[in-house]
């Protein structure tokens, strides 16, 4: 399975395994999660979610070639795409989610990150938003949430550069709640799964909604812009000289477009 799903001890856990190809989604993943997720939310024995990847690779985002072969229409973005359910049933969460974090987390595998409540990442980890690179825009209400976190300045050198950054550079923005060594992480995230799990659901839900209530409608309202003007951009020359430049492993000319 490329995404494994397990319950136990009243945690879901849902890890990326599809090494071979460094953890990138396709839309069958994004069902798998989406699905998990919204189980885990009618299901009251589950009290925490818990994401993994490998401990070289959390995910390489999107899985390019599946991605265009279901791309969106432009000006008429399919809000009943996978990718959309999982951001949705992520986004919408009432129960707690922990993400552990190691090697690269590319595209959604930085933006699922804003969705988390507590987010541990290796030493070896690195993130990026690498969209503008590719022809698009920000997704999943990273135009807001980032900026919200890190401040305007270090997310727009992020968001329009799309350069890698490190795992102590992501810690000082505030991105993640703590850095560990490789074998200590899987363990720790774990370990405080545990706590809440122990710890009475209702307090931890009532919790973590008054911590987002004030800026759940934003995030939604951001989730639906960025859907419409990355579709439409998915469509424009720049995205296509991007993808055309990407497998042919070539470096994209955007001097030609205004």
């Amino acid at each position: 399975m490329e995404i494994q799903t397990s319950k136990s001890d009243g945690i879901l856990t849902i890890a990326f395994n599809r090494p071979e190809r460094k953890n990138a989604i396709t839309g069958a993943m994004y069902q798998t999660m989406a699905d998990a997720l919204v189980d885990a939310e009618n299901d009251t024995a589950v009290r925490a979610i818990v994401f993994l990847g490998k401990p070289e690779i959390f995910t390489a985002g999107n899985d390019l070639e599946d991605f265009l072969k279901n791309a969106p229409v432009a000006g008429k973005p399919d809000t009943s795409r996978p990718v959309y359910q999982f951001m949705r049933a992520l986004s919408g969460s009432s129960k707690p989610v922990i993400a552990a974090v190691s090697g690269a987390a590319i595209g959604i595998g930085t933006t699922m990150l804003m969705h988390c409540d507590m987010v541990y990442a290796a030493d070896n980890a690195k993130f990026s938003m690498p969209f503008v690179q590719l022809g698009l825009c920000p997704e999943f209400a990273s135009s807001v949430l980032f900026p919200a976190v890190a401040g305007y300045p270090r997310a727009a050198e992020k968001l329009l550069l799309g350069e890698a950054f490190s795992a102590q550079e992501a810690f000082e923005m505030g991105m993640l709640s703590k850095v560990l060594p490789l074998d200590e992480l899987q363990p720790f995230a774990m370990r405080q799964a545990a706590k809440l799990v122990a710890l009475p659901a209702a307090s931890i839900r009532a919790t973590k909604s008054l911590m987002k209530q004030s800026k759940q409608a934003g995030t939604d309202a951001a989730i639906a812009a960025e859907i419409e003007l990355f579709s439409a951009m998915l469509q424009a020359p720049e995205a296509k000289e991007a993808f055309t430049a990407f497998f042919e492993k070539r470096k994209p000319d955007f001097s030609k477009f205004a």
